[in-house]
């Protein structure tokens, strides 16, 4: 591990599920019902004389043609349901196949793949693969019948993987997969056509008539011409990114509509990358082939760039994708699915596109998560769950990562002794309010546990490339009540530095190193830098903090008035650090003389925390100085167009008004609610030690004076003084606490 490295072992294929098993031998066959049931939970606090209710637990019944099976009771729907797959599995007596392939093998199941492909059986299929073929047999001329390589080594998963176990290269370089079903086709000489000019295949025997007249065309619901909007994205940082309408009517091939808007003649010349954004979206990158490419005898396909071939390197296609390309590149939305038979297509806008750039760094996914890309900022510290909106720190890493073609990030934590109080040291209690914790969020962070508690946590994260080289490892000092708090709070510390990362990659190592070790993170420059080299060149769009222009409050509100705004706020409660304050908002793009005003953002209800940087810092600024009820209107300067854009439903109109170089941006907003801080939180801040010691301590001197023997503690909650006693030597022999809230006492009798 010291030079950042995991060995490796190699890839590994991941085993067929009992459900995937089922899947493949019944289809919609196979019926799965899931049922909740409840546990009968025997009483674990003998002094506790309440019923109590046991965890919900889920019991999946399968419906095969023959028969029917039942799982066991499971806490996760999922696996319930593969408990009762693996049931089946075993009174069918099915041995599930060997999942690591050897090389032999792997060629024998790519073979027998592709004559599945091009086999009558596949093409009336519902396969992401099969609208291709089936939109062949109608393409006009020589084309006719020819699949172009690079749909079938796009679209079809198991050529993928099959081609994955023959070459681990594929993983780096996914054209190369396209050189392998060519030398597959080659042991299918018999019934398939390669030409190598088209870089296409064919079956030698044409579909019978009958099959091509069962297949769906033109269903009386299908438009005769489809139209929708994609991205043009120039490989030229002089050239701007417009949109471009794309007509495909039911007689013509989608990919050749792209071929003939990138310049290219058909489909042949074209290059597919992998999908973008989510993993279920048809969003994908559509560029030019180089002249140079050639399809070499060996299983390799040469896809390098020739002098001659006319373009750059398309930086911001390369950064989307994460694979080389080069020239200009088409943005769409568009393809076969899984659930239908017609071809799929959706209008992709600038908006789309600077959301899918947006969704690259930190504070772009948890800004996308709250929709609020010009109010909502990253925020600055995990304080609690509760107070905590949009993605959480760990969820946005994971996402980060992902976009980012990095491993999952590793998260580790490590239970500790909880140091002792020291004079003058901030202690952060546990403000939860008992809730069951999830893995989707965290509870309040603690700094030193309380006592009576025996462990806090401490939490390292680290982050590797995809070929296990370890990028940066993250291991604070602070400690916390809460596992969870400890991976949410590491998580926001990567995230944090990340976003400054982006923001100037161009720094230099030592420069690097020292702003990471601000975060107590360990970085690995060569790695680092090998993993983000292409951000140097992308354009900076500055996706932070909006400032205040000129602290302009617009007087045509009746409790704002003029630039009073403090005097006429002060008699009402204002928010506080640590509040949690509920606004309506409105940002608009506005030309100087305000004669026109167009929507950018806002909200009916929208939450956030006091003093947690969880907005921007102009509205939070004027949100303090409000009370309930009240409005208040500013103007803000204008941020990059491009973050304008990112938000802007008309893009056409918003760019007009930007031309103008009068605009500005304005924001109105009302206070709706403010929630206080808890009493706990609070007291942390004002007392030490707090509250909750001095009253432990308060309570322990009148028991040794007066040498009690038994203690009630009359709503006593979930018995937090209790358990404290239990810390002290006194001369007390029973305690009992008395609550009307039965959930508190379960909590307490447990103690």
């Amino acid at each position: 591990m010291e030079n950042g490295k995991v060995p490796a072992s190699g890839p590994k294929k991941l085993p067929f599920t009992p459900k995937a098993i089922i899947h493949q031998k019944f289809g919609t066959k196979a019926c799965y019902k899931v049922e909740e049931v409840q546990e009968v939970v025997q009483n674990g606090c003998p002094g506790l004389v309440i019923p109590q209710r046991g965890p919900c637990l889920y019991r999946c019944s399968l419906q095969l043609p023959e028969f029917s099976v039942v799982s066991e009771a499971f806490r996760r729907k999922k696996d319930a349901e593969q408990s009762a797959a693996e049931k089946a599995i075993q009174q069918l007596g099915i041995q599930p196949k060997e999942v690591n392939l050897t090389v032999e093998q792997a060629w024998d199941e790519l073979v027998g793949r592709l004559s599945y492909l091009f086999s009558i059986e596949f093409l009336p299929a519902i396969h992401p693969l099969s609208g291709h073929f089936r939109a062949a047999l109608v393409r006009e001329g020589h084309l006719n019948g020819f699949i172009p390589l690079v749909a079938i080594a796009t679209f079809d998963a198991k050529i993928n993987s099959l081609c994955k176990c023959i070459s681990s290269e594929m993983e780096s370089n996914p054209s190369l997969v396209m050189s392998l079903i060519i030398e597959a086709a080659k042991r299918l000489e018999d019934s398939l056509l390669f030409s190598e000019e088209k870089r296409s295949l064919k079956r030698l025997t044409p579909h019978p008539p009958e099959i091509i007249q069962s297949l769906p065309k033109n269903e009386p619901n299908s438009p005769e011409s489809i139209s929708f909007e994609a991205i043009r994205v120039p490989s030229s940082a002089e050239k701007t990114v417009e949109p471009v309408i794309l007509n495909a009517s039911s007689g013509n091939y989608y990919l050749d509509v792209i071929a003939k808007e990138l310049g290219v003649k058909d489909a042949s010349k074209v290059l597919i990358s992998r999908t973008i954004g989510k993993a279920s979206s048809e969003t994908r990158l559509y560029f030019c082939a180089p002249e140079s490419t050639t399809i070499g005898s060996s299983s390799e396909l040469y896809m390098k760039q020739a002098s001659s071939f006319k373009g750059y390197v398309n930086t911001i296609a390369t950064y989307l994708s994460g694979q080389e390309i080069c020239g200009d590149a088409i943005l769409a939305s568009v393809g076969y699915t899984w659930k239908s038979t017609d071809l799929f297509y959706e209008d992709l806008s600038l908006r789309a596109y600077y959301r899918l750039l947006a969704n690259k760094i930190p504070s772009g996914i948890y800004k996308l998560s709250r929709e609020a890309i010009l109010a909502a900022e990253l925020p600055t510290a995990f304080t609690t769950r509760s107070n905590w909106r949009g993605s959480f720190p760990r969820d946005i890493l994971c996402t980060f990562c992902r976009q980012h073609r990095l491993s999952e990030p590793v998260f580790s934590s490590d239970s500790i002794e909880p140091l002792p109080d020291l004079p003058g040291r901030k202690r952060l209690r546990d403000t939860s309010s008992g809730e069951n914790e999830t893995n989707e969020g965290g509870l309040a962070a603690t700094a030193v546990a309380q006592e009576g508690c025996n462990l806090v946590y401490r939490c390292t994260v680290k982050i590797y490339s995809k070929c296990q080289e370890l990028i940066l490892l993250c291991s604070p000092k602070e400690s916390y009540k809460k596992q969870i708090d400890a991976m949410h709070s590491t998580a926001l510390k990567v995230l944090s530095w990340l976003d400054r990362f982006l923001d100037k990659v161009d720094m230099s190592v030592e420069e690097i190193t020292s702003s990471a070790k601000g975060f107590d993170i360990l970085i690995y420059p060569q790695q680092l830098v090998k993993e983000f080299t292409l951000c140097q060149t992308l354009p900076k769009y500055q996706w932070g903090s909006a400032t205040l222009a000129g602290n302009f409050v617009c007087p045509s509100y009746s409790n704002v008035q003029n630039n009073t705004l403090e005097e006429e706020l002060s008699s009402g409660t204002t928010p506080s650090s640590g509040s949690l304050v509920c606004v309506t908002y409105k940002i608009y793009l506005a030309t100087e003389r305000e004669c026109i005003m167009e929507h950018l953002e806002g909200s009916e209800e929208f939450e956030f925390e006091i003093g947690s940087g969880a907005v921007s810092p102009v509205l939070e600024a004027v949100v303090t100085q409000m009370s309930v009820d009240q409005s208040a209107c500013f103007t803000m300067e204008l941020p990059a167009k491009e973050i304008v854009l990112a938000v802007a439903h008309d893009s056409a109109n918003i760019i007009s008004l930007l031309s103008s170089g009068t605009c500005l941006m304005k924001c109105e907003v009302t206070l709706l609610r403010v929630t206080v801080p808890l009493e706990d939180r609070m007291e942390q801040a004002l007392f030490s030690p707090p509250l909750s010691k001095q009253r432990v301590e308060y309570a322990v001197q009148h028991i040794r004076e007066s040498c009690a023997a038994s203690l009630v503690d009359f709503g006593c909650g979930s018995g937090s003084l209790l358990e404290s006693l239990l810390a002290y030597q006194t001369s007390l022999e029973k305690i009992a606490g008395v609550d009307i809230s039965q959930r508190a006492l379960a909590r307490a009798a447990k103690v």
